[in-house]
């Protein structure tokens, strides 16, 4: 009862000091590989990239505490964090303060759910989502993921667009108009030595000796050159009056939302009194102030793009001080210190007395050192329903892959996993990660495999890990400073390469063309709407659920002949002629309100077509169920039959259909001299009456008859 409730006390059966230092060893290397990782996967999330470490503290101890798999390596993945960054998107900008608090209300509710369906011992829900579902929003996703890298590795800032292929095409206009090729090659540098050292030596933690390489160049060359001037310093006017509209842009915006808020409260009110008039004029003025904002809003947008493109030359004056000119409008003569500046510039207004101009790349900056706190996120019930959907997707999407590659270790290790159980798990550790400033995470495919193949014995690893991380926090934040985000970049790209799977597009058409069909559609689907990954997902389930739907209303019915190796089989696919006198009907599946209908029309088909039919018998082993339509429907089809002057009979009825046939007496209709328990009963029994004054001289159940 014990180990039920904890289940990491099964741990201590059998534990040596051999176990113990294989857990050590373990826990540490995949340390090592998840600490860089959760900072790029917190990055792609919108978090700062010191969240990833905060989710890589407390979730993979207390997942691997409290789940089944022993080796499952849980904590930020990049499919769940993309899902987190275009579940929070619409409802605040990226890394602003409510965007965190809205991850983390992320974390608890994912986390919830999941809590809910391990204890309600409900983890079969998660085959809602098909196998041909999840491989075409898992291609997708790759390619999304790795696309969104591109703005870090050429050292480009756009603005995000509606759809991600569109802010893909601004990248890439960005990037020809200036590419930052300091930062494009070292996220190459970093590239190279991750695939260098797989190929060459793959027990080398590559992840981590490219941070190491790159974060020691970056530092020696100075990658990062920021510099602090007044707009004075800027030598060029048009650049100064976009500054100055974009400011005006943006301080407008404060303003008119206030406006709105008053505005909404009056609507409120002028509801509360049912005053038609006052309803009218305050919904006129709410929707006047929403177009304001839009307009200024794309004001900004504008501005601050043309402040991005604007490149700049630094000429040093008398004192050191430097003047920016825009590059073609630097004065003859003059050095410049050959650097290319710009404008760094976001969503807020520009400082004039202190703007930030950027001559150099970017990097990961200050981390906050110690551990983060414990504390519950703000419980904001007006956001929770709109994340409710997202987060639901979020838990079924981040347990299958967590409960897939724990079944994958398993297989190798012959340990037994409870999916329930590994549901509680996942979903204690979003609860209380979403506790200590941990966005939603998952089981790890990657570090799960660097887990296994380190040699964990059991979750005792995990707890490793979760210590080296807190150490990082504590004593070793400086060292990350000036880790390049193009590297992050690089480290998120080379991640999900191994995501792209082109063979399981072929492997479901293979299977069944309908199921190529929906991962290629779920796969088109997801890139198209991305951001918005939902929508790919919700129409590649619905298009499951409608194949599913279909094929229950329209089951297999087939008619039945002998075959060359003694079997009955379909007489269709295989091309043999079916008995004139007697028709073997066998139906596939539950006979239910959907389907009932279905096989009435085709006994009736039959009838019409067959004149010199006598009997029909209905195979029933596959018709696993029943309900009162179906009842009511083999009722009809029995007295039709027998009033044509025609005999009906059924072979291997099941118990779960014979106990339904009991307790509505239809058997005692039918007859129970008319059912048998196998299809070779049934047709020696019925087979000379049937064949009474035959001029058929080989029947097709007896005798092999191919179609001529």
């Amino acid at each position: 009862m014990l180990t039920k409730i904890f289940p990491f006390l099964s741990w201590l059966k059998g534990y040596n000091g051999g176990s113990f230092r294989a857990d050590f060893i373990s826990g540490l290397t995949v340390a090592l590989v998840l600490i860089p990782q959760s900072m790029a996967y917190a990055q792609l999330a919108g978090m700062p990239s010191y969240y990833g470490l905060y989710a890589a503290f407390l979730p993979p101890m207390i997942a691997a505490m409290f789940g089944s798999s022993r080796q499952l390596a849980t904590g930020p993945v990049a499919v769940v964090s993309l899902m987190t960054a275009a579940s929070l998107a619409p409802l605040a900008t990226a890394g602003s303060e409510g965007y965190i608090a809205y991850a983390l209300l992320l974390s608890l509710i994912v986390g919830v759910f999941q809590f809910l369906l391990g204890a309600l011992r409900l983890g079969l829900v998660v085959n809602f989502l098909s196998h041909p579902v999840v491989n075409g929003f898992t291609n997708a996703g790759a390619i999304i993921i790795a696309t969104s890298q591109l703005e870090k590795m050429f050292g480009v800032y756009v603005d995000g667009r509606e759809h991600h292929y569109e802010t893909i095409i601004e990248v890439c206009k960005s990037a020809i108009h200036y590419t930052h090729w300091p930062t494009l090659i070292i996220g190459a540098l970093a590239f190279a030595i991750m695939f260098g050292l797989k190929k060459i030596a793959p027990k080398v933690p590559n992840v981590l000796v490219a941070v190491a390489v790159t974060t020691l160049i970056s530092w020696g060359i100075g990658f990062k050159h920021d510099a602090k001037v007044d707009i004075a310093a800027i030598q060029s006017g048009e650049a100064k009056e976009l500054i100055e509209k974009f400011n005006a842009a943006i301080n407008a915006k404060p303003a008119l939302e206030k406006q709105q808020t008053e505005v909404s409260l009056q609507l409120d009110e002028a509801k509360k009194a049912h005053d038609k008039m006052a309803i009218l004029n305050t919904e006129h003025e709410v929707n006047r102030i929403q177009l304001e904002i839009k307009e200024v809003s794309e004001q900004a947008a504008v501005y601050r793009k043309e402040i991005r493109d604007f490149l700049f030359r630094g000429v040093e004056q008398e004192g050191g001080m430097l003047h920016f000119y825009a590059e073609n409008e630097v004065p003859e003569g003059a050095q410049d210190d050959g650097r290319t500046w710009r404008i760094k510039v976001g969503n807020k207004a520009l400082k004039t007395e202190e703007l930030t101009m950027m001559g150099g790349g970017a990097v990961v900056g200050e981390i906050p050192k110690g551990l983060p706190s414990i504390s519950m996120p703000p419980l904001d019930f007006r956001a929770m329903s709109h994340l409710l959907a997202s987060a639901v997707i979020i838990s079924l999407l981040g347990f299958m892959e967590a409960i897939s590659i724990a079944k994958a270790m398993a297989a190798k290790t012959g340990q037994r996993l409870d999916p329930n159980q590994e549901l509680i798990g996942q979903g204690l550790a979003n609860i209380l990660g979403s506790m200590s400033n941990a966005y939603p995470v998952s089981g790890s495919f990657s570090r799960s495999a660097v887990n296994l193949q380190s040699g964990a014995v059991t979750g005792l690893s995990s707890l490793f890990t979760s210590a080296t991380v807190a150490l990082v926090l504590l004593f070793f934040t400086p060292l990350l400073y000036h880790l390049p985000q193009s590297v992050l970049a690089a480290v998120i790209m080379m991640a999900v390469i191994g995501l792209i799977n082109a063979s399981g597009f072929i492997h479901a058409w293979k299977a069944k063309k309908y199921d190529g069909i929906i991962s290629i559609v779920s796969f088109l689907m997801t890139l198209a709407f991305a951001p918005h990954l939902d929508k790919g997902i919700m129409i590649g389930v619905g298009l499951s659920l409608a194949v599913f739907l279909y094929k229950s209303m329209r089951p297999t019915v087939t008619s039945l002949s002998r075959f060359e190796d003694e079997s009955l089989r379909n007489s269709v696919v295989h091309g043999l002629r079916e008995c004139q006198y007697i028709d073997m009907i066998r139906f596939d599946g539950p006979l239910f309100f959907a389907n009932a209908s279905y096989l009435e029309d085709q006994i009736t088909a039959r009838m019409e077509n067959k004149k010199d039919l006598k009997h029909i018998v209905i195979v029933a082993n596959g018709m696993n169920d029943i309900d009162a339509s179906g009842e009511e429907v083999l009722s009809l089809v029995v007295a039709n039959v027998r009033s044509a002057g025609m005999d009906i009979s059924f072979s291997g009825v099941n118990e779960t259909v014979m106990e339904v046939l009991e307790r509505t007496h239809l058997i005692e209709k039918i007859g129970r001299d008319h059912i048998y328990s196998t299809m070779e009963k049934a047709i020696c029994a019925v087979h000379e009456s049937a064949h009474k004054k035959s001029e058929e001289g080989q029947c097709p159940l007896t005798n092999v008859c191919y179609i001529a």
